[in-house]
């Protein structure tokens, strides 16, 4: 009995379509990511693109920040006045600590307004990149509006303690000086200071989550070289 030979054959036209394939996957460009330097790192025309959601991030952590607390919103006022008063017992009263002939209240009250926005800002802006983890890996967004939101929804807070200081001021009956006119100056270098501090910060805490927990800590013990600086 003869032994039948069967010989398989490709179909006609899948050698060519297959060789086409290969030509075309040759031609493929080959894209390389390089990281960009200098202000075109920043991507401002795509942070003014995306500044809706800037603004509904800013809003939504000043929501968060407050949400499920007894009296809500009015730890805004009751922050700094508490700390105003803590200093004004520890150092006004107990280490009689000068003030220049200015009530020691208001003494205190003008220069914790500046650090508490700074330490806020610092303190969110870096550990705010793994609190929004979820948002990063599902839709694209200048990262940079992450950490900008963190540094910009402290001015709500600032604002409304700077009213507080306004109150003391009307209070105390002491009017403002013409130094008044460079607290915007001021403002800026606390926002650019917490925003840089805070974009190392929030890359460090992606790598290493010790950060979160050192931040608090630097924060408190960096404001104790502050005070002594603001007093020589």
């Amino acid at each position: 009995m003869d032994t039948a030979e069967t010989i398989v054959a490709s179909p006609p036209g899948r050698e060519a379509a297959s060789a086409g394939l290969r030509a075309r996957a040759d031609e493929v460009p080959t894209i390389v990511i390089e990281p960009t330097r200098g202000l075109a790192a920043l991507q401002l025309a795509a942070l003014w693109q995306y500044r809706e959601l800037l603004f509904f991030l800013v809003w939504r952590d000043v929501k968060v920040r407050y949400k499920q607390t007894a009296l809500g919103v009015a730890w805004i006022v009751l922050q700094p006045l508490l700390s105003m008063v803590v200093f004004s017992v520890l150092f006004g009263g107990l280490l009689r600590v000068p003030s220049g002939g200015v009530p020691y209240p208001l003494f205190a009250m003008t220069a914790l307004l500046p650090w508490n926005y700074f330490a806020g800002s610092l303190t969110r802006s870096s550990q705010s990149l793994v609190g929004s983890a979820h948002l990063i890996t599902k839709v694209y967004f200048p990262r940079l509006i992450i950490p900008l939101s963190g540094v910009l929804s402290g001015l709500v807070d600032f604002g409304v303690a700077f009213v507080v200081l306004i109150g003391l001021m009307a209070f105390y009956r002491i009017a403002p000086t013409a130094a008044v006119l460079l607290l915007p100056l001021l403002l800026l270098l606390a926002m650019l200071t917490s925003l840089g501090f805070g974009l190392w910060l929030a890359a460090l805490n992606v790598r290493f989550r010790d950060v979160q927990y050192l931040v608090p800590f630097l924060v408190q013990i960096w404001m104790y070289p502050s005070t002594n600086s603001g007093q020589a």
